[in-house]
């Protein structure tokens, strides 16, 4: 169901996502009021839905929803492009996937960005709700070529890393990511390694997403800065749109933040980080794939492994999308398998 006020964007969006095989838009709305009425008859899979509303905004019907009946939901909104924060306050209150959807042009963006919405949609429909309950306290699709870490950094070689006792991990999610990592990154004491972390998010978004984490966390939290330096006790984000590298300095490793094509259908990539792990790290990094949706960092982990790291892949249970941890393991690329309660232990032991 399409909940929206603009009769445009609902007729846009119905469209299509109607233009697809496998999604069938079942009704739409102008505001939430109505939609419950209408879902009361014929509840959704999912839930697109906007922020700005009249009689009720999208955020207090969204934490309504995930308080009563736990729904799939994909926020779309131009308020996420003007205020990251909004973004950030609809993934903590258990939208499944974010959307910026521009002020200007509005329905010929969405025309030219079809493919984000439909897969936004598809992996709101896999997604287990239950775990993104927020915790106390039509032109044709085109489909862009999938692109490998070699369009962004070169294979790893043999003997191309170098003694040191420095040690790092590296951390790749999507789906589910924000609430998982927020769980792993609160238990961490400050004497923890250094951490560089790609969660799937577009550009404005983790910035906002980082200093909330910064708030609630006893390490360091922050959005990766070109040449950043990786220091116990500090964890750095990939920035949206930008793919995130370590690099060997010396003894030290220090951080990469480059402009670059989608690898893995993502822009950062976890691909593109564990291969800058597996190049320069080795057997001093630790590798984690946690929750998403897809197979970005399943290649990555195994190269990591390769080299010499130690990997983890997230367990089922307790993963809201089972897709990236899944290929991880289906390669063995993990040398365990772990659930999300036990993340954080292997990351500070």
């Amino acid at each position: 169901m399409v909940v929206d006020d603009s009769a445009v964007i609902r007729q846009v969006v119905s469209a299509v996502l109607n233009a697809t095989v496998d999604i069938r838009v079942i009704d739409s709305a102008p505001d939430p009021v109505y939609a419950l009425e209408k879902m009361k008859k014929n509840w959704p899979d999912v839930l697109v839905l906007d922020v700005e509303m009249p009689r009720m905004d999208g955020i207090t019907f969204l934490k309504q929803l995930m308080s009563e009946r736990p729904t799939a939901v994909v926020v779309l909104s131009s308020l996420t492009t003007q205020g990251s924060v909004t973004a950030i306050e609809a993934l903590r209150a258990g939208a499944a996937q974010v959307l910026a959807k521009s002020s200007l042009g509005v329905k010929q963006a969405l025309l030219d960005d079809a493919a984000s919405l439909v897969s936004a949609v598809r992996a709101a429909a896999r997604a287990k709700v239950a775990l993104l309950k927020p915790k106390p306290d039509t032109p044709p699709i085109i489909v862009r070529p999938k692109l490998t870490a070699d369009v962004v950094i070169a294979p790893p070689t043999q003997g191309a890393m170098l003694q040191t006792t420095e040690r790092i991990v590296l951390l790749g999610a999507s789906t589910g990511g924000t609430q998982a990592l927020e769980e792993v990154l609160k238990k961490l004491p400050r004497t923890c390694p250094p951490i560089a972390i790609v969660q799937h998010m577009p550009p404005n978004f983790t910035e906002s997403f980082a200093n909330r984490l910064d708030q609630l966390c006893d390490i360091d939290v922050r959005e990766a800065k070109h040449g950043d330096r990786l220091l116990p006790g500090l964890a750095l984000i990939a920035p949206g749109g930008k793919h995130l590298m370590i690099k060997r300095s010396g003894a030290q490793y220090l951080v990469d933040v480059v402009d670059g094509p989608l690898v893995s259908r993502h822009c950062p990539s976890v691909d593109v980080l564990f291969r800058s792990g597996a190049k320069f790290a080795g057997r001093n990094a630790i590798g984690v794939i946690m929750t998403g949706m897809g197979d970005d960092g399943a290649k990555g982990l195994k190269e990591m492994q390769d080299a010499g790291a130690k990997t983890y892949a997230q367990d089922e249970n307790s993963c809201v999308v089972f897709g990236m941890p899944k290929e991880a393991i289906k390669l063995g690329a993990a040398d365990e398998v772990l659930p999300l309660s036990r993340i954080s232990s292997v990351i500070s032991a």
